[in-house]
Formats: structure tokens, sequence, C-alpha cells
């Protein structure tokens, strides 16, 4: 039996007609057509993938003489793939386009939260007695946790309409026909809208120093003044960081379902210690901020803590990325 008699059997036998397996195999149908035809004979790389494709050995697809299949998943025990529909695709598509926003929001509530604690430990360190420090820290203590709780109920509450397409992001799976197709071309229209994000989040978190200097010029010696100049930082860095959630949930959907960049094949046969290490390192951060601000009562200038925390951060998101590379 020749190849091309071969390629026809395997493609009965898979249920699939000549498009989607031009489909499966990214080429055109008039290619898959002139296979079966004998008019032409695929390249070693689209051998291996046919081989791999249909489970056979590479022996069987090049020998004429062979008959037998030699079917490669004969003696493996490994269960078959999940099938994503395009239903649900897009049922997972519409999921994360509509949590992108709320995630955006409830990170940028963690942002502002601190604004009302810088503003008025300044205001009672200035009124002469008019605002009592210790009121002054509550009231800022009840606004941060407050827009926190706020914030963490969102991030749950978004948790749970992601939570069924879960296995998405963390196991290996096959698409329906047309299910790529699909999503290729709507990761293609919205390319440019992310990068412009991208572009707007960057250009926000960097002019974000701008109100600090301008505070430290204009009067350094003015702790309000340079806490609403601080407090204007926190909400244009904000602004920045919802350019880049919003944008970037979608756009990494998109690659979930292409199973590309970070959601490849690949990378989800590794297990990455980043996330446990992520969460480690802000709840530290968050401990060392609360536990030095309670006990100096030094509130006004412990803020410092969250911007060393995140020149910090960059060298541990480097170190965990080395660490699963290894």
């Amino acid at each position: 039996m020749i190849f091309a008699d071969k390629l026809i059997s395997l493609r009965k036998k898979a249920g699939w007609s000549q498009e989607e397996l031009a489909f499966q195999m990214d080429v055109t149908r008039q290619s898959v057509s002139k296979w079966e035809g004998a008019q032409s004979v695929p390249d070693l790389d689209k051998m291996i993938r046919l081989s791999k494709l249909f489970g056979v050995s590479l022996d069987y697809l090049l020998k004429d003489e062979i008959e037998e299949s030699g079917n490669i998943n004969s003696v493996d025990d490994t269960p078959p793939l999940k099938r994503v529909s395009m239903e649900e695709a897009n049922a997972f598509l519409s999921v994360k386009s509509k949590t992108a926003k709320t995630v955006a929001y409830a990170v940028y509530l963690c942002i502002l939260s601190p604004i009302v604690l810088l503003i008025l430990s300044a205001i009672s360190e200035i009124s002469a007695g008019a605002l009592n420090e210790n009121i002054a820290v509550g009231i800022g203590m009840i606004v941060l946790i407050a827009l926190v709780a706020i914030a963490v109920a969102t991030f749950i509450s978004s948790g749970s309409k992601s939570a069924p397409f879960a296995y998405l992001e963390k196991e290996k799976f096959e698409t329906e026909y047309g299910v790529s197709g699909m999503v290729k071309e709507r990761k293609e229209q919205y390319k440019d809208l992310h990068k412009k994000s991208n572009i707007a989040g960057a250009c926000l978190c960097i002019a974000a120093v701008i109100p600090i200097f301008v505070g430290v010029i204009a009067d350094a010696e003015n702790d309000l003044f340079l806490m609403v100049m601080l407090s204007l930082s926190f909400i244009i860095a904000g602004i920045g960081v919802v350019c880049f959630i919003k944008t970037g949930v979608v756009w990494a959907s998109y690659e979930t379902l292409l199973q590309e960049g970070e959601y490849s094949k690949e990378n989800k046969e590794k297990k990455s210690i980043s996330s446990a290490i992520y969460s480690a390192y802000w709840a530290i951060a968050t401990a060392a901020y609360l536990g030095y601000s309670f006990l100096s009562n030094d509130w006004s200038r412990s803020w410092v803590i969250w911007v060393v925390a995140s020149v910090i951060f960059s060298a541990v998101v480097a170190i965990t990325n080395a660490i699963d590379k290894k």
C-alpha cells in the first residue's frame, strides 16, 4: 500500500474530511488532495506531524511494504485529550472578556486603598490637634480594609465564573474543527487594541513618578502636599495597570485556546512554582508594611516599603522564570 492510500484510510478512520485534515496540518485542502492523489508527498516535518496526529509509526507512512499501521499508541494508556467545542470556546472567551474589566478595577481599588490613610495622616501632623492622629489612622485603615475587601470579593467572584474553564490553562487539549481558525481571526483583530493598551499602560506607569518629583521640587517640606502628589502617582499608575490587565486578560484567553506562549503544551508539562512564590512574596510584603507601620506608627513614611517591594519583585520574577526553565 502506498502512502496516498494509507493517508486516505487513516483520514477516513478518524472521520475527517480533507478540509478538516488540512486544518489539523495547517495546510490547504489542495495540498491534502495532492497527497491523497499521489501527486506530491509531504516533507519530513509534515510526515512526523501526520505520524503523531494519527498515532502511527513513521515507518508505516514512509515504507510501502509495511501494511500494518504499527500504531504507536497501542501500548500507551494515556487517555484521549479533551476536545473543546466551538460553543465552549465562545463561552470561555465571553467570560474572560467580562471578568477582565472587573479584575482590572479590583486591582485599581487595591492600588488606591492607601490614599485616604496617607492624606489623613499628613493632615493630622499639620493640623495642630484639629485631627487626632489615632482617628486619622483609624479612618484611613477602615477605608483601606474596605476597599481591599471589595477587591477580594471581586477576585473571588471572577474566579468562580472562570473556574469551569480552569483545565484550559492547566491541561493539554484539542479543539474541534473551526475553533482555532475563529480564535486566530479574533486574536488578529484584537492585536492592535492590545498593543495600544500596552503602550498606554507603560507610558502611564512611567509618568506616575512625575507628581512625586513635582512635590519634591515645589515644596519638599509640606508633608500634605507630598502625600497628595504621591496619591496622584498612585492614581496614574493604577490607570496604567488597568490598561495592562483589561486587554491582557483577553489576549491571554486567545493564547490559552491556541495553546501558545505561556499556555503552550510544553509549558503545561512543567510544574511552575511561580504562582506560589508570587503569592508568598506579596503576603510577606503586606505583613512587613502593616507590622512596621503599627509598631512605628509612622504611616506617613511606611509606604516606601511598597516602592521597595515593587523594585525587588522584578528580581523575583526573573529568578522564578529561570527556575521554571530549569
